[in-house]
């Protein structure tokens, strides 16, 4: 890779880290391609570059959030015990939350997003990982695996919301 092409793809991800940040923190709708810029220390112009409307550029961040859980939880299925296997899922989910909390809460603001470009990246973020948790439960001989699969992902779900209004409480049981 020329030094050039290294540079685009590391400027690509730090405007998507930037947007991660920005939108998490004031909202999509709030959010401008000018704040994004700033905080990715580079001009707008620049943002346009890589990115042709602010909606391409949520969409780029989506699925650098969705890779990352999809990445993991593949990762954890792979090299996991059957009988440790739900539990190291949930232990994993809960480091992306800790460790990427700007993706989760993005991810949950582009759940209420009804662009329908946004909602098809949605949809196939969760269907990508509820097939994957359901194949691995079934997998790993859990009884009633797409009862468990639900829960699980339910349980994800309530995860978010406890670390979006800050309380851990409900993440207790």
């Amino acid at each position: 890779m020329a030094k050039s092409d290294a540079t685009s793809v590391n400027r690509r991800s730090d405007i998507i880290s930037a947007a991660i940040e920005v939108f998490a923190e004031v909202g999509y709708y709030r959010a401008t391609t000018v704040q994004v810029a700033e905080r990715a220390n580079i001009s707008q112009p620049y943002v346009f570059r890589f990115f042709s409307t602010k909606e391409n550029l949520l969409l780029s961040a989506l699925e650098v959030s969705w890779t990352r859980v999809v990445d993991s939880f593949r990762k954890v299925v792979e090299t996991t015990s059957p009988e440790l296997l739900e539990a190291t899922l949930i232990m994993e989910y809960e480091n992306i939350q800790e460790k990427h909390r700007n993706e989760i809460l993005l991810q949950m603001q582009a759940q209420t997003i009804q662009e329908e470009a946004i909602q098809n990246t949605m949809r196939g973020g969760f269907k990508e990982v509820r097939d994957m948790v359901l194949t691995a439960f079934r997998g790993a001989g859990i009884e009633k695996s797409e009862e468990r699969t639900m829960l699980f992902l339910a349980r994800g779900v309530l995860c978010n919301v406890a670390l979006a209004l800050n309380m851990p409480e409900l993440m207790k049981g």
